[in-house]
C-alpha cells in the first residue's frame, strides 16, 4: 500500500510542506472529543529546522513530495515520536505505520531500546491505533517523560486524556 513512496530524511526546502501536513492533518479531529487540536499552530520552523538538523524528521514522499512525516528525538536512549501525520488524501495506505518501522531502523543503527510517544488514549487513531502497531501503555513515567508532561501541560493540553506508550525494537 505504500507503493510508490520513498521514505526518506526531510529537507529543509521542505519545512513549509510538512507545516501544511501538520495543518491538513489535525483537521481529523474534528468530530471528536479533541476538536481544538485542528485549531492548533503547526510545529515551529526553528524546531523543525532542528530535527532536520538531527536527523529526526523523516517523510513519505510521492512523486518526490512529502505526503507525510514522522519527527522524532532521542529521549533516554529511544526515539520518542513528538509527531506523525499523514495527509488524509493518503490516508488508511499503512503510510503512518512504515514511518515508525522506518523510524524504527534509524533508532537500531543509533542503538536505541525502543520508540516511545505520548498520545489520546480516547481517539480512535491515536492510542488505539498504535496498540496495533505493538506499543504497550507506560505504567510508570520516566523523568524525561515526566517532563514532557510538564511541556504538554503548558501548552494546554489535557494530560489526563493521555498516555505514554513504548514498542521495543
Amino acid at each position: 500500500m505504500t507503493d510508490g513512496l520513498s521514505f526518506r530524511p526531510a529537507r529543509a526546502a521542505e519545512i513549509g510542506r510538512v507545516r501544511e501536513i501538520e495543518q491538513i492533518s489535525a483537521t481529523r479531529f474534528v468530530g471528536t472529543s479533541r476538536a481544538a487540536i485542528a485549531d492548533d499552530e503547526p510545529t515551529d520552523v526553528d524546531t523543525l529546522a532542528r530535527r532536520i538538523a538531527e536527523g529526526g524528521l523523516l517523510v513519505a514522499a510521492a512523486d518526490e513530495i512529502p505526503v507525510a512525516f514522522v519527527m522524532f528525538r532521542e529521549l533516554e536512549g529511544c526515539a520518542y515520536v513528538e509527531q506523525i501525520d499523514v495527509l488524509p488524501s493518503h490516508a488508511r495506505r499503512a503510510i503512518g505505520a512504515a514511518l515508525l518501522d522506518t523510524v524504527t531502523a534509524v533508532a537500531r543503527s543509533r542503538g536505541w531500546a525502543a520508540l516511545t510517544l505520548s498520545t489520546f488514549k480516547d481517539v480512535p487513531f491515536n492510542a488505539p491505533y498504535y496498540r496495533r502497531l505493538g506499543f504497550v501503555e507506560v505504567e510508570a513515567l520516566t523523568p524525561g517523560m515526566a517532563a514532557i508532561r510538564v511541556e504538554h501541560e503548558a501548552r494546554g493540553l489535557d494530560e489526563s486524556s493521555r498516555v505514554f506508550m513504548r514498542r521495543e525494537i
